[in-house]
């Protein structure tokens, strides 16, 4: 009966928490709890669960690659129905590398209770706008890094999307280039499109 209670309880305590807490750390954690020997317990007592606080613990890695995953979504969620199927080859291949090494060369420079803080914002602009999203830091609500796309057209060259983004560091003032994608001679439809 016991056991059936401790697995119902992992099973719920997985699907509330959606996946932060595994079962194997909550039975880690219970087990660690628990008296080696049943009959050393006092009467009466029980053995007190971790808080979810204490649970979850913040997992740098995991917290990388949601960050990383969310800017792959946003992308992909600007260039919209009519841009994504033409480009996004090209952008997992040579755009997306560079974001995700701007985003942990940066992360890289946050200790662990800064880095919790970092958000990607949640909508990318649509129309003739350059932001695909920013990283902003969600306690000062300060940008940290601003990802952008713009179009070019160098003379009889056609279209490009040049990929770039800006940071914190010197205002936003200076562009680092990710790469530039061709698009073609027409004109791209407008963003979200």
């Amino acid at each position: 009966m016991k056991n059936w209670i401790r697995k119902s309880f992992v099973v719920m305590v997985s699907i509330l928490t959606f996946g932060l807490v595994s079962p194997s750390q909550l039975m880690n954690n219970i087990n660690a709890g628990k008296p080696s020997n049943p009959a050393a317990a006092p009467s009466g007592s029980f053995v007190q669960t971790p808080t979810l606080a204490e649970e979850t613990e913040f997992n740098r890695d995991h917290f990388m690659e949601e960050l990383l995953k969310q800017a792959e979504e946003q992308s992909y969620q600007k260039f919209g129905s009519k841009i994504k199927p033409i480009i996004e080859n090209e952008f997992r291949t040579i755009i997306l590398p560079n974001i995700e090494q701007a985003i942990t060369e940066t992360a890289a420079q946050f200790p662990e209770e800064d880095l919790r803080n970092l958000a990607i914002t949640e909508q990318p602009s649509g129309g003739h706008s350059e932001k695909i999203f920013h990283i902003k830091n969600s306690v000062t609500n300060k940008d940290i890094l601003r990802f952008h796309v713009r179009r070019d057209q160098p003379p009889q060259e056609g279209y490009w999307f040049n990929f770039h983004y800006h940071t914190y560091h010197d205002e936003y003032q200076s562009h680092y280039n990710l790469g530039s994608i061709y698009w073609a001679k027409n004109t791209p439809p407008k963003w979200m499109s």
